[in-house]
């Protein structure tokens, strides 16, 4: 599904390039349940940022799905990315002026589903996470843990064939963060490619494998 090779990062400063991800090489294959691990500042997010295909500024090559990312104008990158990948952010990223119910329609609306389709999608994500009485609120009208789980939901929603997420339980107490862990696990049994960024050590004990960052270079 992914190949990553001699991948870096890197922004200009005034004393000259600072290195944000350095040399990295990574395979990833469908299926695969892969946790980010490493210090604050390792190039974490980042990394996961240019798997998402929300930042194109970089060195090296990324192949998805045997297409060159790099290579893809803006809008064929966007496509691209609705097309196959849910994104749990750290910070929710939800619509302030939409509802709950409107923020799950959202990534629907990029598939080819009829109206009832995507209405019935919805109705029955809100069900399986609880939140059917909050549809017709605005995020800042939930609490952080709600709005993460009305992100994780908007996430998954579209059945994306990868999912990334970025401490994706960091805001929920441990028993729905477990919860949510759980879901993660449920789904990578039923074929969901995951990659997620933790620092909890309970957490990546999900995934089958961890890539380990430190100061932008992966660690051997």
């Amino acid at each position: 599904m992914i190949q990553i090779r001699d991948l870096e990062k890197s922004y200009k400063t005034k004393a000259g390039f600072t290195y944000v991800l350095r040399q990295i090489n990574l395979d990833v294959n469908e299926g695969d349940f892969i946790t980010f691990m490493g210090p604050s500042g390792a190039g974490k997010s980042t990394l996961l940022s240019i798997i998402g295909m929300f930042d194109g500024e970089y060195e090296g090559d990324y192949q998805f799905n045997g297409q060159l990312v790099g290579k893809l104008k803006p809008k064929d990158r966007a496509a691209l990315n609705k097309q196959h990948i849910g994104f749990v952010f750290q910070q929710f990223h939800l619509l302030d002026d939409m509802t709950v119910a409107e923020n799950l329609d959202l990534p629907l609306s990029y598939r080819d589903l009829k109206k009832s389709e995507r209405q019935s999608l919805v109705a029955d994500t809100l069900d399986r996470f609880g939140i059917v009485a909050k549809k017709d609120l605005f995020p800042s009208q939930l609490s952080g843990g709600q709005q993460q789980l009305v992100a994780i939901a908007r996430a998954i929603i579209a059945k994306p064939s990868l999912i990334l997420a970025d401490e994706p339980t960091g805001n929920l107490h441990t028993d729905h963060g477990r919860e949510i862990m759980d879901l993660f696990k449920k789904l990578n049994e039923a074929g969901t490619t995951i990659i997620q960024v933790t620092h909890n050590p309970d957490w990546a004990k999900y995934g089958q494998r961890i890539v380990t960052l430190k100061d932008g270079w992966m660690e051997k």
